[in-house]
């Protein structure tokens, strides 16, 4: 039968080709009303969202259905990221994702249990052989939950090609009502060059809006000069959620001739970080509101720019008068325009660009090396996108790393030579990036006798930091000594206030259990339906260490009466 399996499954790859898209192939993952929460393409931290979120009525343990026949090609468990991931093969070469669940379904679930135990971890990533676990459409693969890293109740759902890329899952059918233009937040216009201006000023212009009767903007005329770009603040709404998603297509044109075309359709993993490129980083960090640059600047390579003229810039002439026009839709057609009318003159510049000069200039195409009092900062070439100048300040233990508004696209290390503090002492230091507050959190660190490095991909401030307090570990759901036959699971509470939990360990009678880290709670659950104790009597002990090394063992006696 899997032999079978696997030659249907060829066969299905070479004739569909993925050159036309099967709107009828895929059911819905669930039966409950497809209402959404995030969309194909939303923009995301430092990446572009690769699926669709799908609302479960604000609760977890909704079936997830197999949309089509296919097999189980891969699963991870993780405490962060997608949590408890499921991945389905389908014949027709397509890859069907499903993140954050609550639980896997019968002969996955035991798939995973029997190699979680056989490793001994909670954390796995399996690949079955083809056909090993085959799925039927219709049939139950799995159950909604919130694991990983999600912000609540829901269904990451993906729709994958045959090269691994995410696909917009309404290419294939799935209907979501929308009968809600876009909305519009902010319009901005961006000089470039030392002779372009608006309306007198060489630095970024948000532009006034008009809303006109027929549903458009019109904006205020400006007054410019020399090359362009504009950007565009906006959302979608779907009908029956208030959630701010993505939208579709941006499409720009100038005195009527089209200049630049986004579509959210499909992408690369291998691309999304370049996000960050493509928005307005630097107003995104300072006010919280993505902007889309509407112009392709240089090491912005990004596939969903599917046209463009003049990389989408625009040049204004003294004394002629133009048109630009931005058009925004959703998957359903619902659109908005926004015209914006530009004259063009010559005029004094009393708004001149702000540049910041400092001692420290980097190309961005050249690796860079520098060192400030006991800290060394190795900048490889390609992590900026443009040449820039940062703010580097040292003072003690503690590094002002330029200001958190400038992308990085490749790691930065860190490194500080620690070497006034004892060996016992270094045991226990990490490098740490403080918040506003001042509060650190761990970054991974490495040791080389007294040096600590770190990677990162933000500016910031950054400081040695020492934890010498272990975790702490209690009880949640059950008391040491008492008996727990009505309980379904055993909850612990760990918790570490400085470097974090790093590893954890649990044992009943000495043998290994399965304990799911839940970080949002800082609850570990073990699960009696495993089914790995027989005595009434039973001995746990838990081992949790946090990041710099620092351990604490906690151990109880509960009872249970045995069916």
């Amino acid at each position: 039968m899997r032999k079978i399996f696997i030659v249907l499954y060829i066969i299905g790859v070479a004739a569909y080709g993925q050159s036309s898209l099967p709107t009828d192939y895929f059911s819905d993952p669930l039966n409950i009303p497809i209402i959404l929460s995030g969309s194909f393409g939303e923009l995301r931290s430092n990446h572009f969202h690769s699926g669709l979120d799908i609302k479960t009525q604000q609760r977890e343990g909704q079936p997830i259905f197999a949309p089509a026949d296919g097999f189980v090609k891969r699963i991870k468990v993780a405490h962060y990221g997608y949590g408890k991931a499921l991945y389905i093969q389908h014949p027709n070469g397509y890859t069907t994702v499903y993140a954050h669940l609550q639980r896997y379904a019968h002969d996955i679930k035991d798939y995973v249990k029997n190699a979680q135990y056989e490793k001994e971890t909670y954390e796995i990533e399996l690949f079955p052989e083809a056909g090993l676990l085959e799925v039927k459409k219709g049939e139950i693969i799995g159950y909604t939950g919130n694991s990983g890293s999600s912000g609540g109740p829901h269904l990451h759902y993906e729709i994958r090609d045959a090269a691994s890329r995410p696909m917009n899952p309404m290419l294939f059918g799935v209907e979501i009502p929308d009968t809600k233009k876009p909305l519009v937040t902010s319009v901005f216009v961006y000089p470039v060059g030392e002779q372009a201006h608006v309306d007198q000023s060489q630095n970024p212009q948000k532009l006034r809006l008009m809303l006109q009767k027929d549903g458009s903007y019109k904006a205020e005329k400006i007054s410019a000069l020399g090359k362009l770009g504009i950007g565009v603040s906006t959302n979608d709404q779907q009908n029956g959620a208030s959630n701010k998603n993505g939208v579709y297509e941006i499409k720009t044109t100038y005195n009527g001739e089209e200049k630049f075309k986004v579509l959210f359709e499909k992408f690369s993993f291998g691309e999304t970080r370049y996000l960050n490129r493509y928005i307005d980083f630097d107003y995104f960090k300072t006010n919280k509101s993505r902007v889309q640059k509407l112009f392709r600047e240089a090491n912005n390579p990004l596939s969903i720019i599917k046209s463009e003229v003049d990389n989408g810039y625009i040049t204004v002439e003294d004394g002629f008068t133009s048109n630009f026009t931005i058009e925004i839709r959703d998957f359903k057609n619902n659109k908005v325009i926004i015209s914006i009318p530009i004259e063009g003159a010559d005029k004094e510049i009393l708004d001149p660009k702000e540049s910041k000069e400092t001692d420290n200039y980097i190309y961005a195409n050249e690796a860079t090396s520098i060192t400030k009092g006991k800290f060394n900062i190795y900048i490889p070439a390609n992590s900026l996108y443009e040449d820039t100048y940062l703010d580097i300040q040292v003072e003690g233990d503690t590094l002002k790393f330029h200001k958190d508004v400038i992308p990085i696209h490749k790691n930065i290390t860190i490194t500080v030579d620690a070497d006034n503090y004892t060996a016992s002492d270094l045991d226990k230091l990490y490098i740490g990036e403080l918040n506003y507050r001042g509060e650190p959190y761990y970054n991974r660190t490495y040791r080389k006798g007294t040096k600590l490095s770190a990677k990162t991909r933000s500016f910031g401030t950054y400081a040695l930091v020492a934890d010498t307090t272990a975790p702490t570990i209690k009880p949640h759901n059950f008391i040491n000594g008492k008996w727990v036959s009505k309980l379904d699971n055993l909850q612990i509470k760990i918790e570490d206030d400085l470097s974090g939990i790093s590893s954890y360990r649990a044992t009943i009678n000495g043998k290994f259990i399965v304990t799911e880290y839940n970080y949002k709670k800082d609850v570990l659950t073990y699960n009696f339906e495993d089914e790995i104790i027989s005595e009434t009597e039973n001995n746990l002990k838990l081992i949790v260490t946090d990041n710099v090394g620092n351990s604490t063992t906690f151990e109880a006696t509960f009872f249970r009466k045995q069916l």
